[in-house]
């Protein structure tokens, strides 16, 4: 019996040494620590973006017509220069590309500085070169103007990205995180303004003649334009394993240009962090 009991004892006792070693014995595995991923260090990757170029044609012109007719009493009287000829344009479009950053992590707080860029084509072009706007009054020179003006713009934007600032909260396998900075680009854009001011002795309305016309024009072409502005978004990061993560996010940018624009894109990406 002192035989059994002893026994008893000896394998009770080398249970509990062994329940002691197995770490599922002493509780769920949630009762563990969490997983915490090394986001710190460089990181480079590709991507792929869709979005919608806007563009605001409104004051595309106004500057080149300002210059056509400098110091002209049509202008000064009427202010040709500032009718609204043009308007607002939106296009789809797309691209690829690339990214490189760094980042500094504390605990599950996660800063980073990061370079992007994207090549693609954004553009939209308006004219009403087919219907121009005109107006007409009798001016201090005893004559009736009767002014028509042309105008026509466009731009494409095949190089663009942002040099931008991150901040991210590390979620288990995730980085959720909010960017902004500065966008930068580069854009081929094409503008004319063309303005026919038409004499007549009075109203043609009212049995006026026609004297003559005199005729204002001005062109500007910039190819490989460099635009600049600001930009932000949203975006998350997943690690896959090893340093492999893949990312989708959101930007807008918007560029202080001749022509008023900005991009919006969606893109996915993969990256490796080192």
């Amino acid at each position: 019996m002192r035989r059994v009991v002893v026994g008893a004892m000896l394998l009770t006792v080398a249970q509990e040494a062994y329940a002691a070693d197995m770490p599922f014995l002493r509780g769920s595995v949630l009762d563990g620590p969490s997983r915490v991923v090394n986001w710190e260090g460089f990181y480079i990757g590709g991507q792929a973006s869709y979005g919608t170029s806007d563009m605001n044609f409104t004051d595309a012109t106004r500057g080149l017509a300002e210059q056509a007719m400098t110091n002209t009493l049509v202008n000064s009287a009427m202010q040709v220069s500032d009718w609204p000829t043009l308007g607002k344009q939106s296009a789809h479009g797309q691209g690829y590309g690339g990214f490189v950053g760094y980042n500094w992590q504390w605990t599950d707080v996660v800063l980073g500085l990061e370079a992007n860029y994207i090549h693609g084509k954004f553009d939209g072009s308006d004219s009403n070169v087919a219907n121009p706007m005109t107006r007409c009054m009798g001016l201090s020179d005893s004559l009736y103007h009767c002014a028509g003006y042309r105008s026509a713009a466009s731009i494409v934007i095949n190089d663009l990205g942002s040099a931008r600032a991150r901040a991210g909260w590390s979620v288990g396998s995730f980085l959720p995180y909010m960017f902004g900075g500065v966008s930068l680009g580069q854009a081929d854009i094409v503008r004319s303004a063309s303005i026919r001011d038409t004499l007549y002795t009075a109203s043609p309305a009212l049995g006026g003649t026609y004297v003559g016309y005199n005729q204002f024009d001005r062109a500007k072409v910039q190819n490989g334009h460099f635009i600049y502005g600001y930009g932000g978004g949203l975006g998350v990061d997943m690690m896959v394993f090893g340093g492999l993560f893949v990312r989708a996010e959101w930007e807008y940018l918007k560029f202080a240009a001749p022509v008023d624009t900005s991009v919006s894109t969606v893109r996915a990406g993969v990256g490796y962090k080192f």
